[in-house]
């Protein structure tokens, strides 16, 4: 029987499984890419052929246009594919709408590609679903101690709050256009806001992705030139927006940040964020450790974050686990 890091090399391009011959993720064009979901520093356009969860293919569509990949494959969570010695299976991931780990199986040996993934409850996509491997590869985003996500109840609860009383400003927050934004209309919706939810232009087009796939987000408008009258509303825009002229248009904001970084009051004190709401679509240190725990995997690839905190952890559990250096991480996703 082979190891089960023979199922997978990194290589230039990015991560490749030979037996399958097929990249995860790549962060250059290939010719079949397997994709876990539809962060820009996952899902790149250019590759000739684009395999993924239906509602991958979707907003991949949305974000770069029909035709960013010569053909898209959709592989719906619970099919099996068969690649050369290989099969290959989706399995939900937990972080946005589509998400998804990938299972691949070969030799008699299984390695699981995770992506990005959370454990905590996200009413706009499917929960995360632990796979017994032997491999396992796995984001560390929020890979140090410290980070210990609360319930995002209370987050909301904080919000509107902030809302009640302040009713002749309105609430600004940043939050990323894929997931994040999603995530905190639906929980509003659940907390009870029924009003409209005003949107900056760059949040439109996702958000009727997630309708069309059935996550219902309620009353939405797009922010134009409404002034006091969005007096005691909730707006939603990317970051970067409420840093520059757009924000002028708001009614004496307060500015609000959703993130797992606003757990460090100086990136929130940095960004000039009056409201940090703790709410991240990344597993904490907790739900990861305990994560790699249920997998049972005997060797840990760690990418993208804390990987020596949580090496360490897994050397002292006599887990084989060593940093993958993949090109082209950043946090602009790690929201």
């Amino acid at each position: 029987m082979r190891a089960a890091t023979d199922l997978l090399e990194l290589r230039p391009e990015g991560l490749f499984c030979p037996p399958a011959g097929v990249y995860i993720d790549p962060h250059r064009p290939v010719a079949r890419a397997v994709v876990t979901h539809g962060h820009g520093d996952h899902c790149r356009p250019g590759s000739r052929v684009l395999l993924a969860t239906p509602q991958t293919v979707a907003i991949a569509a949305a974000r770069y246009g029909r035709d960013a990949f010569a053909r898209t494959q959709a592989l719906a969570p619970g099919e099996t594919l068969r690649l050369n010695d290989a099969t290959i299976r989706l399995v939900p991931a937990g972080h946005v709408l589509g998400s998804a780990q990938v299972v691949i199986e070969a030799h008699g040996r299984r390695a699981v590609v995770s992506g990005d993934y959370k454990r905590a409850p996200d009413p706009t996509c499917a929960p995360f679903e632990p796979v017994p491997c032997d491999l396992f590869v796995t984001e560390a985003t929020f890979g140090l101690p410290v980070f210990r996500h609360p319930p995002v109840t209370g987050e909301i609860a904080r919000l509107l709050a902030s809302v009640a009383a302040h009713p002749q400003r309105c609430h600004a927050i940043g939050a990323y256009a894929l997931g994040k934004a999603q995530r905190l209309i639906a929980e509003l919706r659940a907390a009870g806001w029924d009003r409209p939810i005003y949107l900056h232009g760059a949040l439109v087009g996702l958000c009727t992705v997630y309708e069309r796939h059935g996550v219902p987000l309620g009353p939405l408008e797009q922010v134009a030139s409404q002034g006091k009258a969005l007096m005691g509303e909730i707006v939603l825009a990317p970051p970067g927006a409420l840093n520059d002229r757009w924000a002028r248009r708001l009614p004496d904001p307060v500015i609000c940040a959703a993130s797992g970084w606003m757990r460090v009051r100086q990136r929130a004190k940095q960004r000039g964020v009056e409201l940090p709401l703790v709410v991240s679509d990344h597993a904490d240190w907790d739900e990861l450790t305990a994560t790699l725990l249920e997998t049972g995997a005997e060797t840990v690839w760690v990418t993208h974050g804390a990987e020596e905190a949580l090496c360490h952890w897994c050397g002292e559990r006599g887990i084989d686990a060593r940093p993958l250096a993949l090109a082209g991480r950043g946090e602009e996703e790690a929201m």
